[in-house]
């Protein structure tokens, strides 16, 4: 019996932040400033550059402020000051798509859907199932 409890809390959670992320999602696009990809991530410029992007093979080095959409935080570089280095390959897919728009030097905010995150499973207990996740992303450097 408690794990039939367990599972409808946890079906319920998965949800109710599929249902909070395609509100949010619906609401944002409307917003002046807000630009859409066709794979569904959205992006807001707060800074725009010129010059180099990054590809699918690219290491990058980005300050970052990670978030939930309720407003937990998950990472803030930029408080820490100890930017991150990963290959975008070991990313999730709107991260890396989003990072793929930016010259060195520019911030984006993104926003990106359950689909091109973590999905239906979420991630180690910090990320809920089909939770959206926002990302404010501070190219710093690109190493091909």
């Amino acid at each position: 019996m408690a794990k039939g409890k367990g599972k409808k809390q946890n079906s319920g959670s998965a949800g109710q932040n599929r249902k909070k992320s395609e509100e949010f999602l619906t609401q944002n696009r409307n917003k002046d400033g807000i630009y859409e990809t066709a794979s569904g991530l959205q992006y807001e410029i707060i800074k725009q550059t010129t010059g180099a992007k990054p590809n699918t093979d690219s290491t990058v080095k980005v300050h970052q402020r990670a978030m939930l959409l309720g407003g937990k935080m998950l990472d803030d570089t930029y408080k820490d000051a100890t930017p991150l280095e990963f290959s975008l390959e070991e990313t999730i897919e709107g991260y890396a798509e989003g990072l793929q728009l930016m010259s060195v030097g520019s911030r984006y905010k993104f926003y990106i859907p359950p689909e091109l995150g973590w999905g239906k499973k979420g991630s180690g207990g910090r990320i809920g199932p089909y939770a959206l996740t926002i990302f404010d992303v501070s190219l710093i450097e690109i190493y091909d």
